[in-house]
């Protein structure tokens, strides 16, 4: 008796190249990630309409917009490929990747890594400077060392790891040019942020009750790592997260006049679900956050208290931290 003809299923590389598309929101961001032309791309999209016989995406204007069939259709895909790398790595563990921020990647990760690697030579470890949002199997990432104030992903593992000290730092001699005896004298002080926390003077303003002049900044920076090395430099006051300074603070390079103030914000980690529970992955989590548990820890004479001054700038709801030029 003859069997019905079955109908060809899609191939694996066209539901690739759908899937990426849609993702990335555009056919050539797609053919970069996967490592073909912007043509082939396009033909494998053409072949899965064509043999689905539905349009998966509005093209026109230079833009590639899912049809309400496509994003149907990706968002299952997304799914599939999420279990099926997930499947791969329990069965074929590689190298653990860390991710964190460039600046917690510079000031606190690397100067403490060696000691993990001394102690767990078993476990390989890469590392990943990104400091947004992530996708954990497509990016390979197995834990992220996050600020409390990004969104994780859906499916994510958290463990919290520290509540973050912020307070003004600057270079000793700076401290006594611009004589920082107190808060009030800041509004003096050339200050310096960074655009990845434009809001950090802000912040400090309402954590530390400043009420003296008015605060203005003089000049601000790409990354945290960049704003810490203009203050080591001698180039204004920095108000930073107390664990990116500790080592420059212990070799005298930046003092902490008022001390620190605990912030809004905390540091979280991230574990992959696929991966939880893993040996290697515990391993590293039960380190970093033994590790930042003692970085909480001042050594003597480092503050962390709120500063108190003659009068407590306004706070964050009053007027804005404004950027203006003032002399080194």
């Amino acid at each position: 008796m003859p069997t019905p003809r079955s109908t060809p299923r899609p191939s694996l590389n066209a539901l690739r190249a759908f899937e990426a598309t849609t993702r990335l929101g555009s056919m050539s961001a797609a053919a970069e990630e996967l490592f073909v032309t912007h043509g082939a791309v396009s033909r494998h999209i053409r072949s899965l309409e064509e043999q689905l016989g539905l349009v998966l995406l509005e093209r026109g204007g230079g833009a590639t917009r899912p049809t309400p069939e496509g994003l149907r259709l990706a968002e299952g895909l997304a799914t599939a490929f999420r279990l099926i790398q997930a499947s791969v790595e329990q069965l074929r563990p590689g190298p653990l990747t860390l991710s964190c921020s460039s600046s917690i990647m510079m000031h606190w990760l690397l100067p403490r890594i060696g000691g993990f690697h001394q102690r767990h030579p078993d476990v390989e470890l890469q590392f990943n400077m990104n400091y947004d949002r992530i996708d954990f199997v497509r990016d390979n990432i197995g834990l992220a060392i996050r600020n409390s104030s990004i969104t994780p992903p859906a499916d994510a593992r958290q463990r919290d790891l520290l509540v973050e000290w912020v307070g003004p730092v600057c270079a000793p001699d700076y401290q006594h040019a611009v004589g920082l005896e107190d808060p009030p004298a800041l509004a003096e002080a050339r200050l310096l942020a960074t655009k990845t926390r434009l809001e950090a003077w802000d912040e400090w303003v309402e954590a530390a009750g400043y009420t003296g002049p008015p605060l203005e900044v003089a000049a601000r920076y790409e990354h945290f790592y960049l704003q810490i090395q203009a203050a080591v430099c001698g180039l204004g006051v920095a108000v930073v997260p107390r664990m990116l300074v500790l080592d420059d603070l212990q070799s005298g390079k930046l003092v902490a006049p008022f001390g620190f103030v605990p912030s809004p914000r905390k540091l979280v980690l991230w574990i992959a679900p696929h991966l939880d529970g893993r040996a290697d992955v515990e391993t590293l989590a039960a380190w970093l956050g033994a590790e930042m548990r003692a970085s909480e820890v001042p050594p003597p004479g480092q503050r962390m208290r709120p500063a108190r001054g003659a009068v407590p700038v306004s706070a964050a709801g009053g007027a804005p931290v404004r950027s203006r030029r003032k002399p080194a």
